[in-house]
C-alpha cells in the first residue's frame, strides 16, 4: 500500500488539486465560474485517472530495472526515466530495491534540463521497433 501511494505521489497530489479546485466557493463570485470550475476538475481527475491506471505498468517497469541492474549497476538504463517525476520515482523505488538508495544523486546528471524536457514533451514521437532474432 504504501508502495502504490509513493509511486502515485503525483496523481495523488492531481486528484487533491481537484478536490480543492471543487471545494473554492467561487460560485458566490459568478454563477459561470463553476461551471470553469467544474470544466477544471473535470481535467484534473481524468489527468489523476490516468496516472493511477498506470500502476501494474510501473510495477514492471521497476521489475525490468532491477533485473538488468541485478548483476552490476548500468546508469544507462535509468536515463529514460529520469526525464520524469513518476519516472523518477520509479527509480528511486528501483534503487531501493536492489540495495543501492546511494547512486540516485549520481542519476541526477542524466536529467535534460527543463526547457529541454518541455520542448520534446510538446512535439510527436516517432516510434520504431526493431525486432531481433536469436543468432543460433
Amino acid at each position: 500500500m504504501l508502495r502504490f501511494l509513493y509511486l502515485n505521489a503525483y496523481a495523488c497530489l492531481i486528484a487533491g488539486a481537484g478536490i480543492l479546485t471543487l471545494g473554492a466557493p467561487f460560485y458566490r463570485i459568478r454563477w459561470w465560474i463553476f461551471i470553469i470550475q467544474a470544466i477544471a476538475a473535470i481535467k484534473l481527475f481524468t489527468v489523476a485517472g490516468k496516472l493511477f491506471s498506470t500502476w501494474e505498468e510501473k510495477k514492471r517497469k521497476i521489475e525490468i530495472l532491477i533485473q538488468r541492474n541485478r548483476d552490476g549497476f548500468r546508469p544507462d538504463t535509468f536515463g529514460v526515466f529520469m526525464q520524469a517525476p513518476c519516472g523518477r520515482l520509479m527509480v528511486r523505488q528501483a534503487l531501493k530495491d536492489l540495495g543501492m538508495p546511494g547512486e540516485y544523486k549520481g542519476l541526477l546528471k542524466l536529467r535534460k534540463p527543463l526547457r529541454e524536457r518541455l520542448r520534446m514533451n510538446c512535439m510527436p514521437v516517432k516510434t520504431v521497433i526493431y525486432i531481433h532474432k536469436d543468432m543460433g
